[in-house]
């Protein structure tokens, strides 16, 4: 998607403080951080969110999750633990229209 604020951080045209990337999928800090460690994952394919999710993006869906938790445990080394969030549609507080979770940690977090 030409408009999409994710879209154009895969494709280079905006810079990002990249966590991970592969094939299929990128990881860069949260620039408005709400822990200490913030960072989002995101597919390179454009889904907007999981109200969008078929189940033709189950397989993405997994294999987000799995590098979500790569991610979080080898990449950013989260041992005390971490929040995943994933915000839908913007009543749920999503603010972009391509679908990612949030990582937070580098503390205990409050309930």
């Amino acid at each position: 998607m030409s408009d999409c604020l994710f879209c154009k951080i895969i494709a280079g045209e905006i810079p990002c403080n990249k966590v991970y990337e592969d094939g299929n999928f990128l990881a860069f800090h949260d620039i408005h951080p709400k822990a200490p460690t913030h960072v989002l994952v995101i597919p390179k394919t454009h889904l907007v969110s999981l109200a969008d999710a078929t189940e033709a993006d189950s397989a993405l869906l997994g294999q987000m999750m799995d590098r979500v938790r790569y991610i979080a445990d080898v990449e950013l080394n989260l041992e005390v633990g971490y929040r995943v969030i994933i915000n839908v549609r913007a009543g749920g507080g999503q603010e972009v229209d391509h679908i990612h979770v949030h990582i937070l940690g580098g503390k205990t977090l409050p309930f």
